[in-house]
């Protein structure tokens, strides 16, 4: 698992979205942006930081703040759950794992006693340049929108 640092070149991408449009970190050269990183498509708290993140957006377009979720659900999966909660943000489908993997948030995760493989609920913020201004490692879904504002405007 990568450990990325804060000041640090952020890792490039290129992945399709839930309309299927392409998105990669050089498109965003010049701009602020989160990638905030999602184990499940319409599983409680994704829902819950997914929504808090679209009552925030029109702060976040103030802050010329671009956002980008991404999880390995398939373009469909994301295209049903931007629909459903109205998300108008994109939603990167990393179906065969690349980006979780170069940001170091895929790994072991434990529930209930039971291991297995997924993604950590984490947030980069990139800044113009193209590297990591803010590391989250442990995100609230509820209170990670208000956050990454507050953050920007002290950055």
């Amino acid at each position: 698992m990568a450990q990325l640092k804060e000041g640090t070149k952020a890792p490039a991408f290129s992945l399709l979205d839930q309309s299927g449009i392409k998105h990669s970190l050089k498109d965003y050269v010049g701009k602020w942006l989160l990638i905030y990183f999602y184990p499940k498509d319409s599983t409680p708290g994704c829902t819950i930081e997914a929504c808090a993140i679209r009552d925030s957006f029109d702060n976040f377009k103030k802050s010329k703040i671009t956002v980008l979720g991404v999880s390995i659900d398939s373009i469909a999966s994301h295209e049903k759950f931007a629909k459903k909660f109205k998300l108008p943000f994109p939603l990167l489908a990393d179906t065969d794992k690349k980006m979780v993997e170069a940001y170091g948030v895929w790994g072991e995760k434990k529930f209930m006693g039971r291991k297995y493989m997924g993604i950590s609920r984490m947030s980069f913020l990139i800044n113009p340049k193209g590297k990591i201004a803010k590391i989250y490692s442990e995100v609230k879904p509820k209170d990670h929108a208000g956050q990454v504002l507050s953050d920007h405007k002290s950055i």
